[in-house]
């Protein structure tokens, strides 16, 4: 008898990798939190570190932010995606199935959820970003996982290398950023921004994205894609030699993972604020380049040390990572629906909250949309296999509707 050969198709709930989908939901509410002041806030400000300004429950939300989970939460979302990536072209090698169609239109329909959202939702997104480095990611796809690290590795450190560059050539004589002309630009960027979103109808929000994907974003691939592609690579490494599914196997790569993550991680944070904790992404100087790259590089030891914190956990019979895993099995669902949220509640075409929140106000609101979102979470995946949107998604990933709803088992 012929043994029958795995179908590969979208994975079924008992399929998943528990640690992966924890992960992602831990990773989705850091991202949110991260993402709140440019909800309610110029885009241009989004990096631009602690405001001076706050007070009280304010000053200490968002120190807790920008120390703990700014740079952090995106750099482990982009090394879940690697290993997402390094997960999904394994079944399709135990499946014997192409697997370069399957995810270039996996890739492409990523690409169109990322534009949608860009271009008519949120002008911070980072959808399209992902989707250009899977396209890259899928070139790489036959090289080892040796390979994966090494390339991940010597990208991220070239994105890195790149900023303390500018920052050591902002050092030198005649060189200067911050003058009388850069500060008119921002000035009359962040005027725009508050005109567009604040108090403008939708078509002038629109107008302002586009103005902002073709300026900001397109120019700053420059720095992300590199960065991005590195995270993802480094992931795929990573999965590919087991730490998410073998970690009994792999207690010897988590435990240095986890202690010399948290330990660099940390010196780097440290570094960054002790230079300023205020950096300015519109007009710096070369402490502030400086801090912001000591603070974007602290963010790939501190995301590995928080897999392999959860992994161990997960390993050690903890179950309280699992509360998130619903959460990261919708991950595209709830990052899309979050953006819909925030910039109903905050833009001129909306309820018009901008400015009218404290920021402790918009983190309270932001963990209470989490929880909503968690409980959603829980309640949906009882009923159906995927989110709405992954459905969606996956069904031109895979050229045919998977089954929706759950199966229920003969009375």
């Amino acid at each position: 008898m012929t043994a029958s050969v795995p179908e590969f198709a979208p994975v079924a709930a008992p399929q998943r990798v528990a640690a992966l989908d924890a992960l992602r939901g831990l990773a989705l509410l850091g991202i949110l939190l991260s993402n709140v002041s440019g909800f309610a806030g110029p885009l241009l400000e989004l990096h631009d570190g602690i405001d001076p300004a706050l007070r009280g429950a304010d000053r200490v939300w968002a120190t807790f932010v920008y120390v703990a989970i700014n740079d952090k939460a995106w750099s482990l979302f982009a090394l879940l995606f690697g290993m997402g990536f390094a997960t999904m072209r394994a079944r399709a090698q135990a499946a014997a199935r192409g697997f370069v169609a399957v995810y270039l239109r996996r890739s492409l329909g990523l690409l169109a959820i990322g534009l949608i959202h860009a271009w008519l939702i949120w002008a911070g997104d980072i959808l399209v970003t992902y989707a250009l480095c899977a396209f890259a990611l899928l070139a790489l796809r036959r090289l080892s996982a040796q390979a994966w690290l090494a390339l991940g590795a010597a990208l991220y450190a070239a994105g890195i290398g790149l900023m303390l560059l500018i920052a050591a050539a902002l050092t030198m004589p005649g060189v200067a950023v911050g003058g009388p002309q850069e500060l008119a630009a921002a000035r009359a960027e962040r005027a725009a921004e508050i005109a567009a979103y604040a108090h403008g109808d939708y078509a002038a929000a629109t107008a302002q994205r586009l103005e902002f994907f073709f300026d900001a974003v397109v120019s700053g691939w420059t720095l992300m894609l590199p960065l991005t592609l590195g995270l993802f690579l480094i992931g795929a490494g990573l999965a590919r030699s087991g730490v998410l599914v073998d970690p009994q196997r792999q207690r010897e790569r988590l435990r240095p993972m986890l202690a010399w993550g948290l330990t660099l991680g940390a010196a780097l944070t440290a570094a960054s604020v002790a230079l300023t904790a205020t950096p300015s992404t519109a007009v710096f100087t070369a402490s502030s380049m400086l801090a912001q790259t000591l603070h974007l590089a602290a963010g790939l030891p501190l995301a590995l040390a928080a897999i392999a914190a959860v992994v161990s956990w997960l390993r050690a019979g903890a179950r309280w990572p699992l509360r998130f895993a619903a959460a990261g099995r919708m991950a595209l669902s709830h990052y899309l629906t979050q953006s819909l949220v925030a910039t109903w509640l905050m833009y001129g075409y909306g309820l018009g909250q901008w400015g009218r929140w404290s920021y402790s106000t918009l983190i309270l609101a932001a963990l209470a949309l989490f929880v909503a979102q968690m409980a959603f979470s829980a309640w949906w995946l009882r009923r159906f296999r995927f989110g709405p949107v992954e459905w969606l998604w996956r069904a031109f990933t895979y050229a045919r509707w998977p089954p929706l709803r759950v199966a229920r088992a003969a009375g």
